[in-house]
Protein backbone atom coordinates (compact mmCIF):
# COMPACT_ATOMS: atom_id res chain seq x y z
CA UNK A 1 0.00 0.00 0.00
CA UNK A 2 1.08 3.50 -0.74
CA UNK A 3 2.64 5.25 2.34
CA UNK A 4 0.18 8.33 1.28
CA UNK A 5 -2.84 6.38 1.00
CA UNK A 6 -2.15 4.67 4.52
CA UNK A 7 -1.93 8.02 6.45
CA UNK A 8 -5.14 9.62 4.68
CA UNK A 9 -6.99 6.37 5.46
CA UNK A 10 -5.12 6.39 9.69
CA UNK A 11 -6.00 9.84 9.82
CA UNK A 12 -9.77 9.66 8.28
CA UNK A 13 -10.26 6.98 10.79
CA UNK A 14 -8.92 8.37 13.98
CA UNK A 15 -10.58 11.65 13.60
CA UNK A 16 -14.01 9.23 12.69
CA UNK A 17 -13.31 7.24 15.99
CA UNK A 18 -12.85 10.49 18.49
CA UNK A 19 -16.48 11.98 16.48
CA UNK A 20 -17.65 8.87 17.66
CA UNK A 21 -16.19 8.63 21.05
CA UNK A 22 -17.75 11.89 22.05
CA UNK A 23 -21.21 10.98 20.50
CA UNK A 24 -20.86 7.79 22.84
CA UNK A 25 -19.82 9.94 25.80
CA UNK A 26 -23.03 12.68 24.79
CA UNK A 27 -25.13 9.65 25.51
CA UNK A 28 -23.58 7.64 28.10
CA UNK A 29 -22.95 4.88 25.68
CA UNK A 30 -19.67 2.28 25.78
CA UNK A 31 -16.87 4.44 25.07
CA UNK A 32 -13.54 3.42 23.16
CA UNK A 33 -10.65 3.20 25.68
CA UNK A 34 -8.21 6.07 25.94
CA UNK A 35 -5.40 3.15 25.06
CA UNK A 36 -6.94 2.76 21.81
CA UNK A 37 -7.76 6.78 21.26
CA UNK A 38 -3.67 7.16 21.95
CA UNK A 39 -3.02 3.97 20.10
CA UNK A 40 -4.95 5.22 17.14
CA UNK A 41 -2.27 8.26 17.06
CA UNK A 42 0.56 6.89 17.43
CA UNK A 43 0.35 4.44 14.05
CA UNK A 44 0.12 7.38 12.05
CA UNK A 45 -3.14 8.82 12.78
CA UNK A 46 -1.68 12.37 15.24
CA UNK A 47 -3.31 14.88 12.99
CA UNK A 48 -6.44 12.92 12.80
CA UNK A 49 -6.42 12.84 16.79
CA UNK A 50 -5.51 16.39 17.15
CA UNK A 51 -8.59 17.49 14.04
CA UNK A 52 -10.69 15.28 16.45
CA UNK A 53 -9.78 16.51 19.24
CA UNK A 54 -10.48 20.29 18.51
CA UNK A 55 -13.48 19.34 16.32
CA UNK A 56 -15.31 17.60 18.59
CA UNK A 57 -13.92 19.28 21.80
CA UNK A 58 -13.41 15.69 22.81
CA UNK A 59 -10.25 15.17 25.62
CA UNK A 60 -9.32 18.19 25.03
CA UNK A 61 -8.96 18.89 29.36
CA UNK A 62 -6.59 15.54 29.35
CA UNK A 63 -2.59 16.34 30.25
CA UNK A 64 -2.22 13.20 28.61
CA UNK A 65 -3.61 13.93 25.39
CA UNK A 66 -2.64 17.97 25.37
CA UNK A 67 1.06 15.78 25.58
CA UNK A 68 1.09 12.89 23.60
CA UNK A 69 -0.46 14.28 20.34
CA UNK A 70 1.35 16.75 19.62
CA UNK A 71 4.61 13.81 20.12
CA UNK A 72 2.60 11.29 17.84
CA UNK A 73 2.24 14.18 15.13
CA UNK A 74 5.90 14.72 15.81
CA UNK A 75 6.85 10.74 15.29
CA UNK A 76 4.44 10.63 12.07
CA UNK A 77 6.37 13.16 10.25
CA UNK A 78 9.48 11.44 11.70
CA UNK A 79 8.65 8.30 10.19
CA UNK A 80 6.92 9.77 6.58
CA UNK A 81 9.74 11.30 5.93
CA UNK A 82 11.76 8.57 6.96
CA UNK A 83 9.87 5.90 4.45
Amino acid sequence: MNINIYFIIINIITFLVYGYDKYCAIKNKWRISEYHLLGLGLIGGGIGSLLGMLVFRHKTKKLLFKIAIPIFIIINIITYLCI
